[in-house]
Order: C-alpha cells, then sequence, then structure tokens
C-alpha cells in the first residue's frame, strides 16, 4: 500500500514595520524615544542624501513614504525626527529570529524582511494549523514584532498570503488557485521592470495572469531569467513546479565538560584533559579557536566563565592552557564546584599541516603566542598595533587597533619619505623669518631656536572636501634640515590671500631620523 505524501504547509511571517520596531525597542530601553506625536522616521545614505528607509506611525499618518529624500521631507515637516536606519542590525536580528521559531518545526529559514518555516506535520502539536499562527503572532506580539502570518501548500503562495492577503490566512490545495486570483501580480515578487510591463498590459492580479495563453507571455518573456520569469514564479505559487525551503544549518558547538564525582576548588588539574579533547574536535573539523570561555557550576547554583582570544586560530592544547591559566585567579569558586565546560566561541577554518623535519618554528606562530599572552595578561585594548586607512591627512592614515580583532597590515605606499615620528597633534611653531613662498629659515618650537640650513619641498596636501568642513585651508610641507643636523617635517596652513583666514600658520608635524 503507497503512502501519500502529507500536504506541506509553509508558513510565512513577514515583519512590515522590522526596522521602526527594533529602533523603538532599543530607544525604550535606553529612555529616548521622543513622544507620540512627533514623526520619526530612519534614514540611509543615498545618492544625493540620507534617504527615509522607514516611517513611524506618526510619520505615516502625514504621508511620509519610504524612499523620500530627507531634505524634501523636512521642508514640508520641520519637526521631523530623523534616526539613523541600521538594515545590517536588521538582517542579523532575523538571523537570531530563524533560529529562534525553530521551536514550532525544525526546518526554518530567513526571508526578505520576514521568515520561511516548514511546518509539515507539525501543527498537531500546537492544536491545529489556526492555534499554530495564533501562537507566533502572540510571541512575536511579545517581543514587540508585529508579524503578519500566512501558511499555503507553496513557499511562493504563503509569501503572497501574507505581504498582500488577509491576517492569518491558510489556503488549502484545493482552494489554492481561488484564493490567489484576487492578488495583486506583484504579489509574486517580482522585479519592478516587469510588474510595470505587466501593469500597462492590463494584468493587475495573478488570476489574470493566469487566465492569459501561455504561450503568448512565454514568447514574451522567453529571455527572462527562470528566478524572476512570471510563469515560473506563478508555477511555483501554484504547486506546478517544485520550490523548495532551504534553511540553514543549526550552528556546530565545539564543547566538552567534565562531571565532578564532588565538588573542588581548583579547576587547574582538570583543564589540561579539557583542553586536549576541545583540540582533538577541532582537529578532525580543520578548525581552529580564536576564542574560548571556560565555565565552571558551582554547587551553589551560580556559574562563573572566564574568557580568552587568540591572535591567530589555534588549537595548539599547551598554548591554550597557558592561556587559561592565567585567568583562573579571576574566577570564583564559591563553595565547590562540581561542573566544567570549554567551549570554542568562534572559530576559523585551520587547515592541517605537517611539522618542519628541521624543528624551525614558524615567526608568525611565535609572533600570535606573544600577543596572545600579553592580551590575557594585560587586557584586549591595551596591546594594539598600527592599521591604515585611505586618507590625504597624514593624521588620518595611521590608527591603533586591538592586535586581536584583525591582522596587521603593510602601510600603504606612498611616493614622498615620511618621518620616522609623527607627533599625534601638529605643534605650531613661531617663525622668525621665512622665504617668500617658502620654508621658515629661523623658527621658535618648543621655546628652543632653530636655524634652517637646507630644505626640499613644498609637497601640497588639499583638504578632503567630504570629510572636513567648509573653510578648511590647504597645507605646503616643507622637510627642514636645522644646524645641528636634525631634520623636521613642516608644513604652513593656507596661503596668504587665500580668503580663509588671516595669515598662514606654521605647524611641527613628524621629525626625521
Amino acid at each position: 500500500m503507497t503512502r501519500t505524501p502529507p500536504t506541506r504547509q509553509i508558513v510565512s511571517v513577514w515583519f512590515p514595520h522590522l526596522a521602526m520596531e527594533r529602533w523603538r525597542n532599543l530607544a525604550e530601553r535606553d529612555r529616548a524615544l521622543p513622544g507620540a506625536e512627533v514623526p520619526v522616521v530612519l534614514a540611509v545614505p543615498g545618492l544625493h542624501g540620507p534617504v527615509i528607509h522607514a516611517v513611524g506611525d506618526a510619520a505615516t499618518a502625514r504621508g511620509v513614504q519610504p524612499g523620500a529624500r530627507v531634505v524634501d521631507v523636512q521642508a514640508i515637516h520641520p519637526d521631523l525626527h530623523v534616526e539613523p536606519a541600521d538594515p545590517n542590525g536588521d538582517v542579523a536580528m532575523l538571523d537570531r529570529l530563524t533560529f529562534w521559531t525553530r521551536r514550532w518545526c525544525p526546518w526554518t529559514a530567513r526571508d526578505n524582511e520576514g521568515l520561511l518555516l516548514d511546518a509539515t506535520g507539525s501543527t498537531h502539536l500546537f492544536g491545529g494549523d489556526a492555534a499554530l499562527l495564533s501562537d507566533m503572532t502572540c510571541r512575536f506580539a511579545m517581543q514587540g514584532l508585529t508579524a503578519r502570518v500566512a501558511m499555503a501548500p507553496t513557499r511562493m503562495a504563503a509569501q503572497a498570503f501574507a505581504r498582500y492577503g488577509e491576517a492569518t490566512t491558510i489556503a488549502r490545495p484545493q482552494t489554492l488557485a481561488r484564493d490567489l486570483a484576487s492578488l495583486p501580480v506583484r504579489a509574486l515578487r517580482l522585479e519592478p521592470d516587469i510588474a510595470r510591463l505587466l501593469d500597462r498590459l492590463g494584468i493587475k492580479t495573478i488570476g489574470a495572469l493566469a487566465a492569459v495563453p501561455r504561450a503568448a507571455l512565454m514568447r514574451r518573456f522567453s529571455k527572462t531569467a527562470p528566478a524572476t520569469n512570471p510563469l515560473v514564479l506563478l508555477d511555483r505559487a501554484m504547486n506546478l513546479l517544485p520550490d523548495p525551503l532551504d534553511p540553514p544549518p543549526d550552528a556546530v558547538r565545539y564543547i566538552v565538560r567534565t562531571k565532578l564525582a564532588e565538588p573542588v576548588m581548583n579547576a587547574a588539574p582538570h583543564l589540561a584533559e579539557l583542553a586536549e579533547r576541545l583540540c582533538a574536535g577541532l582537529a578532525r573539523a580543520e578548525l581552529g579557536a580564536r576564542t574560548l570561555r571556560l565555565t565552571i557550576y558551582r554547587v551553589d547554583g551560580n556559574w562563573r566563565a572566564a574568557d580568552v582570544a587568540t591572535a591567530r586560530a589555534s588549537r595548539d592544547a599547551a598554548h591554550l592552557l597557558r592561556l587559561l591559566h592565567g585567568k583562573l585567579d579571576k574566577v570564583d569558586p564559591g563553595f565547590g564546584f562540581d561542573l566544567l565546560t570549554l567551549e570554542a566561541m568562534r572559530v576559523e577554518p585551520l587547515a592541517l599541516r605537517q611539522e618542519r623535519i628541521d624543528d624551525i618554528r614558524d615567526p608568525d606562530d611565535d609572533v600570535a603566542a606573544l600577543l596572545d599572552r600579553l592580551t590575557a595578561r594585560l587586557g584586549r585594548d591595551r596591546v594594539n598595533w598600527s592599521a591604515w586607512s585611505e586618507s590625504h591627512l597624514p593624521e588620518r592614515v595611521q590608527h591603533q587597533t586591538p592586535a586581536l580583532t584583525m591582522q596587521p597590515a603593510l602601510p600603504p605606499e606612498i611616493a614622498a619619505e615620511r618621518p620616522l615620528r609623527l607627533l599625534d597633534m601638529p605643534e605650531e611653531v613661531h617663525v622668525l623669518y621665512a622665504l617668500p613662498e617658502g620654508p621658515p629659515m629661523r623658527f621658535r618650537w618648543r621655546r628652543v631656536q632653530f636655524t634652517a640650513t637646507r630644505h626640499s619641498g613644498p609637497e601640497r596636501i588639499a583638504p578632503e572636501w567630504w570629510r572636513d568642513r567648509p573653510g578648511t585651508r590647504l597645507r605646503d610641507y616643507y622637510k627642514v634640515e636645522v644646524e645641528d643636523g636634525r631634520r623636521f617635517w613642516l608644513y604652513r596652513e593656507g596661503l596668504a590671500g587665500d580668503g580663509r583666514g588671516d595669515a598662514p600658520r606654521w605647524f611641527l608635524h613628524g621629525l626625521f631620523a
């Protein structure tokens, strides 16, 4: 006897106000929420200035729409309250909700501004289809999110009902075509140009699209990619073509545990075995740890944790053990603990490799180990190295960043010579005598008078108009050698008569070797 496969039950969850509701939840937590009557919008950078990304209730009531330029809307509504949008944060929240929604079924995936769930065979656990959708709506509302949910036999149909159908729509296979017929054709998530073309042809609903002879439409859209072909999308919605759900895999946790027969006060004797087991598991997966967390579970019900980080992915048990030993003094065991866990919180690919037969160590490994030990002892923000940025101004090219956050990079190539030591802030010098349109021949710096013997330059550096405020003056840099052989890097800020201030000023910015 052949068993009929169950009808697919795809649930689409759409958050129409995700960006605004997420911002509002964060603002309420920080107690920085404006009044209900204030029109609030979230903006993203645009080609010609900030563009509205999301609107609040008060702004919607005034007719403000996403996509408009902020300056245009502010001209009409001067009291408009503008906040920066965070699209990356919204996507990260959807990623977290993707795994959180697996409380209802094991197959979930992120959708554009929403989620998709394959609840086939799971609805009876929650009292049926309607009860499942009601439970979803309520639980999302508890998190401050407005959710529109719909269930259909296909993924495309569920998405269409969630966005354009009635609230909590449940479509059955027998009535799927009839239920879809009244929805607008853009519910198939067509490309904008294809949607405009169908609208000009008078095809405004899915039912009208299905009624058009397929031969005529196939000729018109024969060169359209399947992912955007309206006939292919229609067949997917009608369950005539497969439309599978591709859920992301569950995150793999690399964690080892040690259960003790009785409470102890010292974790050191048990760390070696934990580190060896964890590194063995990482080696099988060809991974290395970048962040480790040691957790002890005390007999009083509390727990304490200690984190260590590495400059490079590592699965050297001896090295990780040395880092962990430096953290044990900060872990309070209370009245004892009977469970320890060691988890690799962040991992990176680390291929298996053969050690050198000449016993010569890789210098990069020694540097990484030194950084790890210094960071574990001194703190994450106290061990830094240089990072580089694209900029014309010398003080903006280099900045300090924690050594564990990124790999070191070579400085950008600069045609002109730069001083070995660059002052954090240029220091103004008092010029006693200067050549016309040239460097100072006599100047005073830090109460010491210097006389120049040789010089070279100028090297002109213009202000960065996209970052600096209007009126910022250009710089002319000179290399000046004084009588005792020292060489300085000085610059004149501005030109006489440039209309951007008083007389030019001189500054010392660096010292050559």
